[in-house]
């Protein structure tokens, strides 16, 4: 091996560096694998045996490949911006499910009740890690991460390293993403959030109607035990939505994220 790489032209290990630029973040942030518990060490050599095997996939023009070191920076951050692109893009539909948790979980009056999620190292709601441990397993049960290595194989054969452009449509589709965060949150939230909404207001009426009962001291097992019970209910109807997302997501990377960086 060693000597093989010996034998390696400039040119090869120039192509390797811009592959593994793209390859790093899509890897480094990609659900599962963007967990802390993990050591670096072995997303390290992933992106390195990932970055071997595309390298000669990739049709890399060598005039593209400048001979000096700032603009072959450039170049590398080029690279590099498409990757995170494209991972950004799954972590924010994530994000509105962890942001569902939070809702429901303050909703419940379990917001004071917190984990340290092994994924960021910060204190994470209860139920913002439940469901993100739920969404996980169905992402991997849909073959979520197979949708990141197509979109990845499908970037370089649209995108040729050095020929990135970002449209205007990139900012718009990022806007939409960032919008349908909380129309997620919502969604996953609203069953357990209404019953929740109309649970206190029928007891702010026996509050009314009966003064004698301590109203402060029932509603705490009451709400917690109701939501947790239609939360359980839910799983149910969250199985499938969470399915049909992931698939959504997935096919927005390869047909609607990566044309729009397209010259």
């Amino acid at each position: 091996m060693p000597a093989v790489l010996v034998n390696w032209s400039l040119l090869q290990f120039q192509a390797l560096v811009l592959i593994l630029m793209r390859v790093s973040p899509i890897l480094f942030m990609m659900p599962v694998l963007n967990s802390r518990s993990i050591p670096s060490l072995v997303k390290a050599g992933l992106t390195l045996t990932v970055g071997l095997i595309l390298l000669p996939l990739v049709k890399v023009d060598p005039r593209l490949l400048p001979s000096e070191p700032i603009q072959f920076g450039l170049l590398m951050a080029a690279e590099l911006m498409i990757g995170l692109v494209l991972a950004l893009s799954v972590n924010i539909v994530f994000a509105g499910i962890q942001f569902s948790g939070e809702l429901v979980g303050f909703q419940m009056g379990l917001s004071m009740a917190s984990v340290v999620d092994p994924q960021s190292e910060v204190d994470t709601p209860l139920l913002s890690q439940f469901l993100d441990l739920v969404s996980l397993i169905v992402f991997l049960t849909v073959d979520g991460h197979h949708w990141f290595f197509r979109a990845l194989f499908q970037s370089f054969l649209l995108l040729a390293p050095g020929e990135i452009h970002l449209q205007e449509g990139l900012y718009r589709h990022f806007l939409g993403l960032l919008g349908s965060l909380f129309v997620v949150a919502i969604k996953i939230a609203a069953p357990v959030m209404a019953v929740l909404i109309f649970t206190q207001i029928g007891l702010g009426i026996l509050a009314k109607a009966v003064p004698q009962i301590n109203i402060l001291i029932t509603s705490f097992p009451l709400t917690l035990g109701i939501g947790f019970l239609f939360l359980a209910l839910s799983i149910e109807l969250f199985l499938p939505y969470f399915r049909n997302l992931f698939q959504e997501t997935g096919r927005a990377l390869v047909f609607t994220l990566l044309p729009l960086m397209q010259r």
